[in-house]
């Protein structure tokens, strides 16, 4: 098992953040036939997250001897008036992506759990997080705990 560290992201880990942005586009594309391929969409998908995680969130990272391997975003939001007032707080994990060169080393599940610690530190009930239909990576969000909350639908008009 390769030994990684989990920490929050750095100024200094953009360009990686850039590129992992960028990869995971290209990744999802397959399954959405919408995302922005170029390294532009990467960067300000980076950028997206930056801004989605500053105001008590978290963009975490997982470093492998000083490298970038993966990323997920942390973020905290409330529901509309019709949810019921204890659970109206929830937090939000997006965009996780792990390196193709690291997966299946359980890399994917730390950044999950850390994320978890994080949003039961800020006492929310629940915690939501998307797949795309199709995404391999939703098995191992049902291995974790995760189930259907809400299906979205989308026609292209």
């Amino acid at each position: 098992m390769t030994r990684f560290t989990i920490r929050p992201a750095t100024l200094a880990d953009r360009p990686a953040l850039d590129e992992q942005a960028q990869a995971l586009n290209v990744f999802e594309n397959p399954f959405s036939n919408d995302r922005r391929l170029d390294l532009a969409g990467g960067q300000e998908s980076a950028a997206t997250l930056l801004e989605r995680t500053a105001d008590g969130g978290a963009l975490l990272v997982a470093e492998i001897d000083g490298a970038v391997v993966a990323h997920m975003a942390l973020w905290f939001d409330r529901m509309p008036p019709f949810v019921r007032e204890e659970l109206r707080d929830y937090a939000y994990l997006g965009d996780l992506f792990v390196r193709e060169p690291h997966r299946g080393q359980g890399i994917g599940s730390a950044l999950v759990a850390e994320a978890e610690r994080l949003a039961r530190a800020r006492g929310v009930a629940r915690i939501l997080m998307g797949v795309l239909p199709g995404n391999p990576a939703e098995a191992l969000y049902r291995r974790l705990g995760y189930r259907t909350y809400a299906v979205e639908l989308a026609k292209d008009l």
